[in-house]
């Protein structure tokens, strides 16, 4: 009994000596890590230097670290900022970390199916993180990056909140099949479709955005693969570039709620230019009673202010996010009602976003990664469609109003004219247009790692999109004796895509000098669309909802039809294999084989290779000691990609079933193939003066060859039509220019300057014959076509006559002959010349950030030069021989030389204008308060304003509107037809956390 009571005593004394020594050998450290405007940090990882021990800061910034008392040097470190090595002194730190100079070498950025530092990379690519995004009204990711980054064009389409853009990387490079790049969603390709069914007849033809569901609030960052050393990986898909889209993440740490908030207003930038009552008075004055009759109404109408307004926008956000070392989650939710300019348009959205990540087993080695998102749009849409007839829409009604002619009578009914001659207002009334649709998407990727150096990877991903669309259409308020052309339709579309992937990473440092990494994998896709669409007409009573009278309608004008795709499955191997050595010498092989059911029988599989090399100069003795570079980096890439953006069974026979008659509309074909790109990409990055000033410059050549191209067959063979190759190939080449640098530094004061450019040459060579596309619309305009696909040509080069000035004598418009003569004899519709490009030849961004202690002021500019835009608004809308009873463009009143009403307008250069210009898209400035009271964190008030000015001297609505002009398929480019405007905004904006 002693002997055991002597032996605890003896083990207590040991225990408590060691534990003396222990707290003798240790001390506890305690900080705060936050950024450079002094906002805390959550979720910094603060290591000792060649020891383990390690924390991560809460979501106030703070950390407690015990830490062994020699410990002289901690390492302090957060994505996205550059890691900082503190000197251990005292036992409480603050500790201020700055954004990472010279794109941050040592940050991991995301690459195709995988990850890696950027002092590894060996293609083009860009990472543009959440801090540098465009700010404002903001309805899909594309708009983000406006302007961000060399090579990178978007374009908005239209002014119709939640409407359609146009994306492209380093331009156009197909003439049939896609030219859009492939947008990748936390690793998972998506399929690039909207699932809003298009409208017909007078509704709006606008498709939206497909990238729309997401919300913006909740991407971290944006990755751009621009060349095909990058991009090969994916294969087919990549042809185009690639943008790889990252979502927030929980963190390590105390749940955390972030809340932001948002209102504001949008109204009109610029009405356009045509004539108030008083000068269409004068107007009429100026032209004799032959020339025109007398239309003084007595009035004063603006009717174009009368379909705008001033457009409330709310948006909401919130999310909580936490997790510990066994897992981490994030939950997200936002509301967005956009009002859109012209009365009656509107796009309501709401969105929940919920994605984690958890470790199992007790070594953590194996996990789930998983998110899901989910997307419910609402839109009303204004009756704007580019193909209307005489008719027009609101926008074409509003600009050809009569200014004398009041809206509305003294009894305050909207004034009737005639069928072809519509009251603006009546036809927000008379249309209505409501579409719905609903997007999921559910991502689940269980992984092990085999070896701390070998992880598998299975990914799963389903989305499935759903859209409704109801339009209907009173033309008895519009034309009472229209009382029996009442129309109405129903459509509905769905669309599911699935993909499984299994994948193989393995990452080695073999020793001091080499290291390695590659993944491979197997990858399966199928995709299925399905649309349905009833359509009536002839109700004959005003106060019904035709919706749910559509079996009612005469047979005779009752449609009913449906679509669903045919097979369209990619199944793909995949391999990439990358070497590094001492972190100078570094080299990429990529491999991608992919087989679609889209291709003829014999070439269903291709390869898709690429290469690429990479210097870090920089690392090497000769250049250390000179002290003047901080990054030098030499790049070479070459590579192939494929393109498969085509409609699925266009290379099989196909059937079209009529009133008892079969006809074949398409014509198999088992030796189409792939179109195929071959890019060289040489770049050079660099950074000097402790990287206070760091950039880029990269040298491309894209080379297109077997072009994919539907061609309808000669006669006198059966009608129909054939998908083929062409001969020839599509070149796009040119410089990309970005430089970022710090011009003030100090302890109240930081001001950074950013500025990118490209220059772009586009050509067509070894095409047989030309193509046409550019379809010009509106009076005297029918079946005209004003580009063209030709050798030795630009793709969309512009096919018009050559406008010279009016005639004198005559006041017609004359016109260049084939001989060189320059007369009113020459018919334009003969004489017609390849005139200009509607693409840009160099794109142009700014960007910059001036903070003043807890004051911060972003700006963001854009810009496109060097190319041609057709106003055909103005060409067939805005004319002087409407100058009877509508109104007329200020351009064509009072010119030099009297131009006859008689003149008619013709598909030429008068209308062809340059399209440069410089927008200030973006402009924020904000104040950070800091913690309000004990609950209110973070709290940053912002006023931003978007869209607010423009440069330029084109005199339509807007440079950067693009209306669709595409002819069988082949898509155009540069044309400005009756649009949805641009609107201005002005937002207050408040952010804060809990």
């Amino acid at each position: 009994m002693k002997n055991k009571l002597l032996a605890q005593c003896v083990m207590t004394l040991t225990f408590l000596l060691v534990s003396f020594i222990v707290v003798a050998q240790t001390k506890v450290l305690k900080g705060k890590v936050v950024d450079e405007t002094q906002s805390p940090l959550a979720g910094a990882t603060i290591k000792v230097k060649g020891g383990t021990a390690a924390t991560t800061t809460d979501t106030e910034g703070s950390f407690t670290l015990t830490i062994p008392s020699e410990a002289k040097t901690l390492e302090v470190s957060f994505i996205g900022y550059t890691l900082k090595e503190v000197p251990i002194v005292g036992s409480d730190i603050t500790v201020a970390l700055e954004p990472s100079a010279g794109q941050g070498l040592d940050e991991v950025v995301v690459i195709g199916y995988g990850t890696a530092r950027k002092k590894d990379l060996t293609g083009s690519m860009v990472t543009i993180g959440a801090k540098n995004f465009n700010k404002g009204i903001m309805t899909s990711p594309d708009q983000l990056i406006q302007g961000k980054t060399p090579g990178v064009m978007v374009i908005n389409n239209t002014g119709q909140p939640g409407g359609a853009t146009t994306v492209r990387i380093r331009g156009n490079s197909s003439i049939r099949a896609s030219n859009n790049p492939l947008f990748v969603l936390d690793g998972v390709p998506m399929s690039g479709n909207s699932p809003l069914p298009e409208g017909r007849g007078g509704f709006s033809s606008d498709r939206g955005n497909p990238l729309t569901y997401l919300n913006p609030g909740d991407i971290a960052s944006m990755d751009i693969l621009k060349d095909a050393s990058a991009t090969a990986i994916y294969g087919s898909r990549g042809a185009n570039g690639v943008v790889i889209i990252s979502t927030k993440r929980g963190k390590v740490g105390q749940p955390e709620v972030s809340v932001g908030a948002s209102a504001g207003v949008s109204t009109m930038r610029e009405y356009p230019d045509v004539l108030d009552a008083a000068r269409f008075r004068e107007a009429l004055k100026y032209y004799t009673p032959s020339e025109v009759a007398n239309a003084d109404f007595g009035g004063n109408e603006d009717a174009f202010k009368a379909i705008t307004r001033k457009a409330i926008t709310q948006n909401y956000y919130a999310d909580v996010a936490g997790g510990t070392e066994h897992g981490k989650y994030r939950l997200s939710g936002g509301y967005l009602n956009q009002n859109g300019i012209i009365r009656g348009s509107q796009l309501k959205k709401y969105t929940a976003n919920f994605n984690g990540n958890f470790r199992f087993l007790e070594n953590k080695r194996l996990g789930l990664d998983f998110a899901v998102f989910l997307t419910q749009m609402d839109n009303k849409y204004a009756p704007i469609n580019a193909m209307v007839g005489s008719e027009g829409n609101v926008i074409s009604q509003a600009l050809q109003w009569n200014p004398t002619r009041p809206l509305r009578d003294e009894q305050g009914n909207l004034t009737f004219v005639s069928s072809t001659t519509r009251n603006p207002l009546t036809s927000i009334e008379a249309f209505k247009d409501l579409a719905t649709t609903n997007t999921m998407v559910v991502n689940l990727a269980p992984y092990y790692k085999i070896t701390d150096d070998l992880e598998y990877r299975f990914i799963y991903s389903a989305m499935r999109q759903t859209g409704n669309r109801e339009g209907m259409y009173r033309a008895g308020l519009i034309d009472p004796s229209a009382v029996n052309n009442e129309q109405a339709f129903i459509s509905n579309n769905g669309e599911t895509n699935l993909q499984m992937t299994h994948m193989l990473s393995y990452n080695k440092q073999i020793n001091s000098d080499w290291s390695v990494n590659a993944v491979a994998g197997y990858e399966y896709l199928d995709y299925n669309y399905n649309n349905n669409i009833s359509f009536g007409g002839g109700f004959r009573y005003l106060g019904l909802d035709y919706f749910d009278y559509l079996q009612y309608t005469p047979v005779s004008t009752r449609e009913i039809s449906s679509y669903r795709s045919p097979t369209n499955q990619l199944q793909s191997l995949f391999l990439r294999g990358g070497f590094n050595y001492l972190d100078r010498y570094l080299f990429t092989a990529t491999v991608r084989r992919d087989g679609s059911t889209k291709f003829g029988s014999n070439n269903k599989y291709a390869m898709f290779p690429s290469l690429a090399v990479a210097w870090n100069v920089n690392q090497e003795e000769f250049l250390k000691s000179s002290g003047i570079f901080d990054q030098l980096k030499v790049r070479l890439g070459w590579g192939k990609t494929g393109n498969q953006e085509f409609p699925s069974g266009a290379s099989l026979n196909r059937l079209v079933f009529g009133n008892q008659s079969v006809s074949q509309a398409n014509y198999g074909n088992p030796d189409l193939k792939w179109e195929t790109s071959t890019t060289i990409n040489a770049g050079i990055d660099f950074g000097i003066w402790g990287n206070r000033l760091y950039g880029s410059i990269d040298y491309f050549n894209k080379k297109t060859t077997d072009a994919l191209f539907e061609q309808t067959l000669a006669q006198p063979a059966p009608a129909g039509r054939i998908w083929v190759n062409l001969d020839g190939e599509i070149v796009n080449k040119g410089v990309e220019v970005a430089l970022t640098g710090t011009i003030i530094k100090n302890d109240n004061w930081t001001w950074d300057l950013t500025g990118n450019a490209t220059f772009l040459k586009n050509s067509v060579s070894g095409l047989v014959g030309y193509y046409e596309t550019g379809a010009l619309r509106g009076q005297g305009f029918s079946g005209v076509l004003g580009q063209r696909m030709v050798n030795g040509q630009p793709l969309n080069v512009w096919y018009l006559a050559d406008y010279q000035g009016i005639d004198p004598q005559t006041g017609m418009s004359m016109y260049r002959g084939q001989d060189g003569s320059i007369s009113t004899a020459n018919d334009p519709a003969i004489n017609k010349f390849y005139m200009n490009s509607p693409n840009p030849t160099t794109l142009l961004g700014i960007s910059t950030n001036v903070n003043y202690k807890q004051f911060s002021l972003a700006a963001n500019m854009n810009g496109a030069f060097g190319h041609y835009l057709f106003n055909n608004t103005a060409a067939t809308t805005l004319g002087l021989s409407n100058l009877s009873s509508r109104n007329i463009g200020s351009a064509f009143f009072n010119t030099a030389v009297k131009e006859s009403t008689s003149n008619s307008a013709a598909p030429s250069t008068r209308f062809l204008e340059k399209g440069d210009y410089l927008k200030m898209a973006n402009l924020t400035l904000s104040y950070r308060v800091g913690n309000v009271g004990r609950t209110l964190k973070n709290l940053n008030v912002s006023l931003t304003g978007q869209n607010l000015f423009i440069i330029t001297k084109y005199t339509g609505f807007d440079p950067e509107v693009n209306t669709d002009g595409a002819t069988n398929g082949i898509p155009s480019l540069g044309i400005e037809y009756l649009p949805y405007p641009p609107a201005r905004n002005i937002l207050l904006g408040v952010n804060f956390s809990l």
